[in-house]
Formats: C-alpha cells, structure tokens, sequence
C-alpha cells in the first residue's frame, strides 16, 4: 500500500519490475521494464509503429516523445515492448521505424 514512482522496484515472485516514468500520454504514465526476461509493458506509452494519444487533460506531445527518447530508447534493442493495445514490438524496430520518433 504505497506509491509507485520513477525508480521503484516490484518484486513478483523472483521477478522484479522497475519502474519508469514516462509523462506525455498522462501525468503519472508508468512502464515496466524486467531486465531479467528483458521485456517492457509500455501500456499506452508506446505501440509498435505509433505512441499514445497526447491530447488528454495532462497530456504534452512534446514530453511523451522526449520520455520516450531519453527512458525507453535506452534499453536493450531487444527488449520485447508489449503496448495496452496492438502487437508486440522491439525497442530496436520502434528505433528506426516509429515515425513519431525520428
């Protein structure tokens, strides 16, 4: 019972999940990135091809896309992104295909 924030760590069984902050879509927008299993649920974050709506109250384009840039890019190539809605995808695939990103 307590807030999860940039930097927190979730421990599923032996499994941990780190948090990561990434505004734009909304305020409190949180990935989650297992290095161990090297995967990253972006929720509506990131999709494959595409980024989450910007247009809500709270929303920045500007903040979503630079988050996105200096937090997720960073991670492994193949770090297996899985999206609140559409097909899975690679961070290194979103890296040189995902036109809002280049």
């Amino acid at each position: 019972t307590h807030y999860i924030s940039d930097g927190s760590i979730i421990e599923i069984g032996k499994s941990k999940l780190y948090a990561i902050h990434v505004p734009g879509h909304s305020k409190g927008s949180l990935c989650y990135y297992n290095a161990e299993n090297n995967f990253l649920i972006a929720g509506d974050v990131l999709f494959a091809g595409s980024i989450g709506r910007s247009d809500l109250p709270g929303g920045s384009h500007e903040t979503l896309v630079q988050g996105i840039i200096s937090k997720l890019l960073i991670l492994p190539e193949q770090t297996v992104v899985y999206s609140g809605h559409g097909p899975a995808t690679t961070i290194g695939k979103e890296k040189t295909s995902n036109p809002f990103l280049q």
